[in-house]
């Protein structure tokens, strides 16, 4: 046999397959947990301390802001934790 046609004889290969990573690759630290935890809740935090007028000038749009924005950052660490 030549090696054209072994080649041929092969079946081709599937670009989907992606092998498992291993476990020891997805692991987070210990700061990334406390991190997300500590933005998530300092989010909620400013939303409702703005709202109840403790927040120097407030109540204002950019406390609501911060805040929501706090919450996003928080949840896009959360889909990155594992």
């Amino acid at each position: 046999m030549t090696g054209r046609a072994v080649r041929e004889s092969l079946p081709e290969q599937s670009a989907r397959y992606t092998p498992p990573v291993p476990r020891k690759f997805k692991k987070s630290p210990l700061w990334m947990g406390i991190t997300l935890m500590a933005i998530l809740v300092a989010g909620v935090l400013m939303i409702i301390l703005n709202y109840v007028s403790v927040l120097p000038a407030s109540p204002t749009n950019w406390y609501l802001l911060g805040g929501i924005g706090l919450l996003f950052v928080g949840a896009m660490m959360a889909t990155r934790y594992h």
